[in-house]
């Protein structure tokens, strides 16, 4: 009995290493992912356009199979329009919302929610954006709901004190928060007196506006010369073209979009040390004014700041977040407006570890200008700007936005259909080049807010000499 059970035991523990050699295979199979394939042009779903004899132009891209359909107008008026009165465009978007002509706040909520979706404005540096979302056989209806929005907005005066308290509060909320503290001098530095350099306005500049400044404003600035229609989704095209027809071809042509591009700065623009006394952590903002996407390096400098610090690998974070652990949500951009745009290198460094961090950072941008990177890091950047290209297009969202991005910056659609292939053909030299052209360091402009008491003296060499 004792040697059947031996038996058992010895066959058991053969059955036991066979399970674990196969699961030790399977895993270095795992290991080895095979080769991707090869990379694809992003293909742009078919596309029909027409504009209305005022101007307004139309853009629909029947897509997907989700019944449900966007539509988003995307009109050229935003911050840049407001002429010193900061947030009135955002204002003026607010009321708004409180109804039309014919219908209340609570009946435009409710018809859009009976057609399955909603309807909302926001407000940007250029645009502001009134997108609706229905249910694929209520698009033409929503295009009436949003027509009836924008073009017969009731502007009610008895709802401005609410929305101007409501204001107040983020008002305050904003300027007490040190990112953002950073964020208003760093655009400031960047943009001087023009309305991209100003991002916040004073209390006492928000409680002045009257409701008939918003008047004046809507009417000086809507209109269907500066608007663009985007359907995306499942939808009727003949039906919710004869519902823009005749819901928008009665609206003002109103003015021409405002151009106006701000000078580049000259050179650093100091910023002191914005004081938090006892302050855990500093907020640094580093960066310079560079390109908008319709220059020829654009993609080239996007892939750089994706390599620098543009991406969860990249090499800034790997240095101050993964290797020395100085700071954890290290992140930079291209920002970009109409005609301008800015990098910026953004971080809250623990208050002890600001100019270690900050040299990090230096020495990061500058070893990209001395050295080209290996073949295999870039060609992980490819990858990622690739996949993310791909990805934030295939939604009714994503494809609206990209197009009205070509749309605001005045390119042809080659930049869509060609932005993969032209990633895929950077080469490591070209990164190394763009990085000295654009990224210098001479040039940028820092703002640090923190702890003056515990950090002035090793930052010093960083700030304007007084």
């Amino acid at each position: 009995m004792a040697k059947v059970s031996t038996i058992i035991r010895a066959g058991l523990a053969v059955v036991f290493l066979m399970a674990c050699h196969s699961v030790m295979a399977q895993e270095s199979a795992k290991q080895t992912p095979p080769e991707g394939g090869t990379p694809k042009d992003f293909k742009l779903p078919a596309k029909q356009q027409f504009k209305l004899e005022n101007g307004l132009k139309v853009t629909m891209v029947p897509f997907g199979k989700i019944p449900k359909a966007t539509i988003s107008a995307r009109v050229m008026v935003g911050n840049l329009n407001e002429d010193g009165n900061t947030w009135l465009a955002d204002l003026t978007a607010q009321m708004m919302e409180e109804g039309t002509d014919s219908r209340s706040s609570e009946a435009v909520a409710r018809e859009a929610a009976e057609m399955g979706g909603s309807l909302s404005i926001s407000v940007g540096p250029d645009q502001t954006s009134v997108t609706g979302e229905a249910l694929a056989e209520f698009a033409p209806g929503m295009v009436a709901l949003m027509a009836d929005v924008m073009i017969n907005p009731a502007l009610p005066e008895s709802e401005l004190d609410r929305l101007r308290r409501d204001s107040l509060r983020n008002l305050e909320v904003a300027l007490n928060d040190p990112a953002t503290m950073g964020q208003i001098a760093f655009s400031r530095a960047l943009y001087g007196d023009h309305p991209y350099g100003s991002l916040y306005p004073t209390a006492e500049q928000l409680e002045s506006y009257t409701a008939e400044q918003i008047r004046a404003f809507y009417k000086d600035n809507f209109g269907a010369q500066r608007t663009h229609v985007f359907v995306a989704g499942m939808f009727d095209p003949d039906a919710v073209r004869s519902a823009i027809e005749q819901a928008f071809a009665g609206w003002v042509r109103g003015p021409t979009p405002l151009v106006m591009p701000p000078e580049p700065t000259e050179g650093r623009q100091y910023v002191d040390i914005i004081n938090r006394a006892n302050a855990s952590q500093s907020n640094v903002l580093l960066g310079l004014p560079t390109l908008d996407p319709s220059q020829p390096d654009y993609i080239a400098l996007q892939a750089t700041n994706a390599m620098l610090g543009g991406s969860f690998s990249s090499r800034i974070t790997s240095n101050i977040r993964e290797d020395k652990g100085y700071t954890y949500s290290p992140f930079s951009q291209v920002s970009v407006r109409r005609n301008s745009g800015h990098w910026v290198q953004q971080a809250a460094i623990t208050t002890d570890d600001t100019a270690a961090a900050l040299k990090e950072i230096y020495f990061e941008i500058n070893r990209l200008r001395d050295e080209p990177p290996s073949a295999e890091e870039l060609k992980a950047i490819q990858n990622y700007m690739a996949g993310i290209f791909t990805l934030r297009n295939s939604t009714r969202q994503g494809i609206i936005n990209v197009l009205n991005r070509v749309d605001l910056h005045g390119q042809d659609e080659s930049y869509l259909t060609r932005y993969v292939s032209r990633v895929y053909a950077l080469t490591p030299e070209e990164i190394s080049r763009v990085a000295t052209e654009y990224l210098r360091p001479a040039d940028m402009t820092l703002v640090v807010v923190g702890d003056r008491a515990r950090i002035g003296e090793e930052m010093a060499e960083y700030l304007d000499p007084k």
